[in-house]
């Protein structure tokens, strides 16, 4: 029997009674720890969009992207608008015409047969709408690509929008309303949105019982005519081909498909939000806050400074010092963090929040607020910012990291005109910020006396504050509150 003992990182070799001269490790040529490792600067260079698009002789702009790792394809094609277009009275219409040009058939093929159809060719096929795109997307082999490519046209063309379906689609919608009260997050969420942009703008209009049952078929090719026609589309495809033959493949299928306008922008918010302290009552054991305010459209000049030092504040994970303070120094939350949310069209908001025992939610809200305040009053440290920069810098590439995710990024630059050297300049403008210019944008944008406060749970608990009478509700707006009705 042998035994190898190591001792001092030198290795003894003993066989049974006799042993042998101890044998030097290999020298390897790399640090003995991990941390003693050395990397270079991140040498990324993001591709040009340009060299990715082509225009079809209708138009039709098309980004293609072969790739022949896999026999597969990935089509996708975005539509301008979603949401945006719902009715004031059919809040819901779009997503519910995505849904059912899915789901409804189409006017050659019945519901059913369609999905067999896709079953049997292994293709997926989906429509999706969000607030202001709308998107159609689409898996298959390269071999069933002919074939998947038809059934995927005639769907988005021709949707016959099947009556039981569409029964079937309203009665899951209802049924969902009626649970929408059940959980604090999507409480949270739903008020927020309205306090921030008015119960009558799409980005925080609710559908009701009576909205979801006037969703007729009608209304549903109204709004399938607005949105689906090559004038407001951008297609892309990644995957197993060639790229002449595929141009030629997408000419001729969609030759014959009407080009109308292209959709209006969204309509900006016309509510103010109103400073204050605002709740909502459910009786649970923790609390939810949110704090914040309107903010900055995604092409404003102080969007890259504002977006790090929202990385210093609170979305740096546990580097940043909301999550440092709440969390590790306090132990008042598992996660408090704040988002920027720029929109393209308009200002998006910025907010802190976090979930806390009812007792603490008043004094993890002083901490949080005590943050603003600090990066307002005083430069952020040099590791600070060198940290949130370096974190940018190194995180950016990943939105190119496979051929799919690479074209989503050309689609919505060219669909919301983002500036075409956006991210061949960005490592430099985001290099070039100062501390000075997160101090700037931070007594610019992020003034405590413009925020709003919400937060929903039990407030017999939550505003008397903790048991050490270091916080309470008092010391929010005098702790005059607006309650909000569920």
């Amino acid at each position: 029997m042998a035994l190898a003992i190591s001792v001092a990182g030198l290795l003894f070799v003993s066989v049974g009674k006799k042993s042998v001269q101890p044998v030097s490790p290999i020298d390897t040529g790399l640090p003995a720890r991990p941390d003693q490792i050395a990397f270079g600067p991140l040498a990324f260079q993001p591709p040009t969009a340009e060299k990715f698009r082509r225009e079809l002789s209708d138009g039709t702009v098309v980004y293609l992207a072969p790739s022949h790792e896999f026999p597969l394809i990935t089509l996708s094609i975005t539509f301008k608008g979603g949401a945006s277009l719902d009715p004031p009275d059919v809040p819901g219409l779009a997503s519910m015409t995505a849904r059912l040009m899915r789901e409804g058939g189409t006017q050659e093929m019945p519901a059913a047969q369609f999905d067999e159809t896709l079953d049997f060719l292994a293709t997926e096929a989906g429509v999706a709408a969000g607030e202001t795109a709308t998107s159609a997307t689409m898996n298959c082999l390269q071999s069933n690509f002919d074939e998947s490519l038809a059934l995927f046209l005639d769907m988005l063309r021709f949707p016959a929008f099947d009556a039981k379906r569409l029964e079937t689609a309203r009665g899951q919608v209802i049924e969902m309303l009626k649970q929408r009260n059940d959980d604090a997050a999507s409480i949270l969420s739903r008020e927020w949105k309205r306090l921030i942009y008015g119960a009558d703008h799409f980005e925080a209009s609710e559908p009701t019982d009576k909205t979801v049952a006037a969703i007729s078929r009608e209304r549903l090719a109204d709004m399938h005519r607005r949105i689906f026609h090559p004038g407001n589309m951008i297609v892309a495809v990644s995957g197993d081909f060639a790229e002449e033959e595929m141009l030629q493949k997408l000419t001729q299928a969609l030759s014959g498909w009407e080009r109308g306008a292209a959709v209006p922008d969204p309509v900006a918010p016309t509510a103010v939000l109103e400073p204050g302290l605002y709740h909502v009552q459910k009786e649970i054991p923790q609390g939810k806050l949110v704090m914040g305010l309107r903010s900055i459209t995604r092409d404003d000049p102080d969007a890259i400074p504002l977006l790090l030092l929202n990385d210093i504040l609170g979305a740096g994970g546990f580097t940043s010092r909301i999550m440092q303070q709440v969390r590790s120094n306090e132990g008042l939350a598992y996660s408090a963090r704040s988002t920027l949310a720029p929109r393209v069209y308009y200002p998006g908001d910025f907010r802190a929040g976090f979930e806390s025992k009812n007792p603490t939610v008043a004094l993890a809200a002083k901490i949080v607020l005590d943050q603003i305040k600090g990066v307002r009053d005083a430069l952020v440290t040099e590791e600070e910012l060198e940290t949130a920069k370096q974190s940018a810098v190194e995180t950016f590439p990943r939105q190119f990291e496979s051929k799919p995710q690479m074209l989503r990024v050309f689609v919505n630059d060219e669909s919301t005109k983002r500036p075409k050297d956006y991210w061949q300049t960005y490592r430099e403008k985001i290099l070039a910020v100062t501390r000075e210019d997160l101090q700037r944008v931070a007594q610019k944008h992020l003034d405590p006396e413009k925020m709003a406060i919400l937060v929903v749970g039990d407030w017999k608990e939550i505003a008397p504050g903790d048991s050490g009478k270091r916080a309470s509700m008092q010391d929010f707006f005098g702790g005059k509150v607006q309650q909000l009705p569920l």
